[in-house]
């Protein structure tokens, strides 16, 4: 089946850029489509709050992966502020378009990032956080 897709799309699908996982990444994202059974994970590593690495493994058609690897380059320098406002819509012209019933890819990846932006500001506000030392007791 022919889904029309740019040569952009097929060139990030033939040879996907940041493939891979960070080991000690500051946050991890993890998107995915129940209903054609495409998943993501986000990996990102943070200095000075910029994202210094991105990287992705995603189990799914040539849509979803090219999305998630065009998206790793998309936001590698960018503030976590940046980063968090990409879009389905910028990933897609990054692309050079997608054919709709392959639009919900592009979602996947923006949903993964954000869900990886989550996970570092989780972790990152745990280790800022600190146990109470005061004597509190009555």
């Amino acid at each position: 089946m022919d889904f029309g897709y740019t040569d952009k799309v097929l060139e990030y699908f033939r040879n996907p850029k940041n493939m891979g996982i960070i080991k000690d990444a500051d946050g991890i994202g993890k998107a995915g489509n129940p209903v054609c059974g495409d998943v993501l994970w986000i990996y990102i590593k943070v200095q000075d709050n910029k994202i210094v690495d991105c990287k992705f493994q995603t189990f799914g058609c040539v849509a979803a992966i090219a999305s998630s690897s065009v998206l790793t380059e998309f936001v590698k320098g960018k503030t976590v502020n940046e980063a968090l406002k990409t879009t389905n819509k910028d990933v897609e012209k990054a692309l050079g378009g997608l054919p709709p019933v392959k639009m919900h890819c592009s979602l996947l990846a923006e949903e993964g990032i954000r869900a990886a932006i989550k996970d570092y500001r989780e972790r990152k506000s745990k280790a800022n956080s600190k146990p109470c030392t005061k004597d509190v007791s009555l």
